[in-house]
């Protein structure tokens, strides 16, 4: 990997994390030259036809120099924090402003101004601001991760939120990655796109307790919290308000309907069928024994 001389058109952020690392690798597999745009450029993956710059959503600066010459961008979301929203306009203002012609952002599934979740807000805010900059768009709106799931377990076998029987189509790393990558190798043939990546099902959280319980061989059950349990049960945690907010918002967005929904464009565009929570957690249970 490169650090100097002229650096490709093709900029990706996010790679020294999990869906952006999937997606810088993904290219390089494919022969595509990378511009890698990170914080720290020793942490960036080491990985063919790939140039590290030195990048911050927070430092526009930096940023300007960063982008220039970038034709397409590939823009993961920030990470959470109350001013994100903040970080993602002055970053999409700084690539208008260097010249990129085309955003490919990673939003979240049903993105709109009155979500139930708080952060899809934040997600279709920056949508819009994206589209107000006259640069070529294409979103992709991204269901739950499914690799997630696990993570909501607390320590006593338990998920809990106020869910009720609400659906997820959770969606693997892997698979948007894939979509990703198919964009970000012909973007102009996908401009003007919003594509919704899910799973091959959706599941109620007691569906998924009960895969988790069944293939990891452990007691795992839903319990569907009131309200006022799911902001009290995340008080020992002294997260800031809009944190909590964001946790418990995503549980009553899937009992309110909006996480559900099966959509065939992971399939569409990649070629291969999306990956389910099933088949997720039996392969990483026979590459752990």
């Amino acid at each position: 990997m490169s650090t100097t001389g002229a650096a490709p058109a093709l900029a990706v952020t996010g790679s020294t994390g999990w869906l952006g690392g999937l997606v810088a690798r993904g290219l390089a597999e494919r022969g595509v030259a990378q511009r890698l745009l990170v914080r720290d450029v020793g942490r960036a993956p080491r990985v063919a036809g790939a140039t590290a710059v030195q990048s911050a959503y927070g430092d526009s600066a930096a940023n300007a120099e960063a982008l220039d010459g970038v034709s397409t961008l590939f823009m993961v979301s920030a990470a959470e924090h109350e001013k994100r929203l903040d970080e993602h306009r002055a970053f999409v203002d700084a690539a208008a402003g260097a010249g990129v012609e085309h955003v490919v952002y990673v939003s979240f599934f049903g993105a709109a101004p009155g979500a139930t979740f708080t952060l899809a807000r934040d997600h279709f805010a920056t949508e819009e601001h994206i589209k107000a900059s006259g640069m070529a768009w294409t979103f992709l709106r991204d269901n739950l991760y499914l690799e997630f799931s696990e993570a909501m377990v607390g320590p006593d076998g338990v998920i809990r939120g106020p869910a009720g029987d609400g659906r997820a189509a959770v969606v693997s790393h892997e698979d948007i990655a894939g979509v990703a990558v198919t964009v970000l190798q012909e973007p102009t043939r996908h401009a003007g796109q919003t594509y919704s990546l899910t799973g091959p099902e959706a599941l109620t959280l007691a569906e998924i307790a009960g895969l988790l319980a069944e293939i990891r061989g452990r007691e795992v059950r839903f319990h569907d919290e009131t309200i006022e349990e799911a902001y009290q049960s995340r008080e020992v945690y002294g997260a800031p308000d809009w944190q909590v907010e964001a946790w418990v918002s995503t549980y009553l967005a899937i009992r309110a309907g909006e996480f559900d929904g099966v959509t065939d464009d992971v399939e569409r565009l990649t070629g291969r069928r999306p990956v389910s929570l099933r088949d997720y957690l039996a392969g990483s249970e026979r590459s752990s024994s």
